[in-house]
């Protein structure tokens, strides 16, 4: 009968115990200051050229004694309060930036992180084409990369089985030499170097030098640059070479190295599956792949300057079913330096067509 009386006091002895250590606990747990950034936003899109609002809340628990704010490593600017500011973008690269405030008070640091993507300035100009001239194509060539050289197409077929190096004549079509590729390589983008063709693989990550006159292969290099090996070009000092993704990469043109790179935005964001390349008047032409779109861009920056809307350059009815539609796509840009002639054809197209761009 004494049980119960006895357990009641234990369990309220108990409650008084755990109730008064959470107080004590409370007491000596020191307020924390929140502390964010209000601007800009994560990801926030900025023009470049244009400046952005850089705001922080600090909280009042204590007083800062400065901040100094960065933009990924380079200090932007320090201020010994906490008021709004604005910082500028002239300078930076096109792309995603890390924006940090570092907080200093009391001989202790905090950091607060966001970050901003600077885009192209302005929209590009839109161009539309006329043809000039239709010339034969090897419908069996699913093309990855043309070029004209010295009166010729030279050209990369791909698809595992089927890939290939060219020498083709324009006004016939016809193939004048050919290099088989082994079945387990898929043949991508080519470029021409002097007396060199210098030739990439999809996902082997190996690539190919030829001897440009007789079409042998002299030698192999590992390519490691990008997540795939897509288009190649040479601008004369350097190769240009694209992945799939929105990066322009830069190679040695001797020991095929990555020597720099260029992301690729326009005024509304990144452009993705930037795909085979062709350098004309000091300007970057690429194939958005799946697209009927060629971007004009500006080496230095990554800025889309221009884009070139291809559709209905191959009838919508030539290939016949949904398979040959996505993949036989526009694919190919060649341009002839000495007569300014500007090419461009598709894989498996039965034509290789001289456009002239018209501004729309």
């Amino acid at each position: 009968m004494l049980f119960g009386p006895t357990i009641n006091r234990i369990n309220k002895l108990v409650l008084f115990g755990i109730i008064l250590g959470l107080v004590i606990s409370c007491k000596d747990e020191t307020p924390k200051t929140y502390r964010s950034f209000v601007s800009p936003m994560i990801g926030l899109n900025i023009p470049s050229g244009n400046e952005f609002e850089v705001k922080v809340l600090f909280g009042n628990e204590s007083k800062v004694d400065s901040v100094v704010y960065l933009i990924d490593s380079a200090v932007a600017l320090s201020k010994t309060d906490t008021s709004a500011l604005k910082l500028k973008t002239a300078g930076l690269k096109l792309g995603s930036h890390l924006l940090t405030a570092r907080i200093y008070e009391g001989g202790k640091t905090d950091e607060l992180t966001s970050n901003i993507n600077i885009l192209a300035a302005q929209p590009p100009v839109e161009y539309t084409y006329k043809v000039i001239k239709t010339l034969p194509h090897d419908t069996s060539s699913y093309v990855e990369g043309l070029e004209y050289h010295d009166g010729f197409f030279y050209e990369s077929a791909g698809d595992y089985g089927h890939s290939s190096l060219r020498k083709v004549d324009p006004a016939t079509g016809k193939v004048l030499q050919k290099a088989d590729l082994d079945k387990q390589y898929f043949g991508e983008g080519m470029t021409v170097i002097g007396d060199k063709i210098i030739q990439l693989t999809y996902r082997e990550k190996v690539g190919f030098v030829y001897d440009k006159a007789t079409f042998k292969k002299i030698a192999e290099f590992p390519y490691n640059t990008g997540r795939e090996g897509w288009g190649l070009t040479f601008d004369g000092k350097q190769i240009l070479n694209t992945d799939g993704s929105n990066t322009i990469f830069f190679l040695d043109k001797d020991n095929y190295s990555k020597v720099g790179s260029i992301d690729v935005y326009d005024n509304t964001g990144a452009i993705q599956n930037l795909n085979e390349l062709e350098v004309i008047d000091g300007k970057i032409y690429a194939n958005v792949y799946t697209t009927n779109n060629i971007l004009i861009i500006n080496p230095e920056t990554g800025a889309v300057e221009g884009r070139i809307n291809l559709i209905g350059l191959l009838p919508e009815n030539y290939f016949k079913n949904d398979d040959e539609r996505a993949n036989n796509v526009l694919n190919g840009i060649a341009y002839d330096k000495a007569a300014k002639r500007l090419f461009v054809t598709g894989k498996k197209w039965p034509h290789i067509f001289q456009i002239q761009l018209v501004k729309k």
